[in-house]
């Protein structure tokens, strides 16, 4: 059986899954089907359904910028290292908070005047 504009392991897995679910799948969706009409199409879409709960964007907001005394400032995210991200170094130059790239966290220089 030829397939064209399909990769060979696509077109095995889709048989796989039709002869075990009788249904057809397509891979290449990327909607998750709630029921009738209500389709979510990503993580994000999902999440932003339930409008009781704050965006991460939101709950980042809410954590007051960090005071640091030196002009650099080294963000691992958590200090547990398991739940942080790779180390970034943060130049304090500026007079506005320097945002974090992997947390969002804040961080200002703090000035001893």
């Amino acid at each position: 059986m030829t397939s064209f504009g399909r990769k060979p392991g696509m077109t095995i897995a889709s048989n796989l899954l039709k002869t075990l679910t009788g249904k057809s799948s397509n891979f290449r969706s990327n909607t998750t089907s709630l029921s009738g009409s209500e389709v979510v199409t990503s993580h994000t879409d999902k999440w932003m359904q339930d409008t009781s709960k704050k965006s991460p964007m939101e709950l980042i907001n809410e954590v007051p910028p960090i005071k640091v005394e030196g002009r650099i400032s080294a963000c691992e995210g958590d200090t547990n290292p398991a739940l942080g991200h790779p180390i970034e170094y943060i130049c304090l130059d500026l007079p506005e908070p320097a945002v974090c790239k992997y947390c969002g966290l804040r961080f200002v220089q703090d000035h001893h005047h």
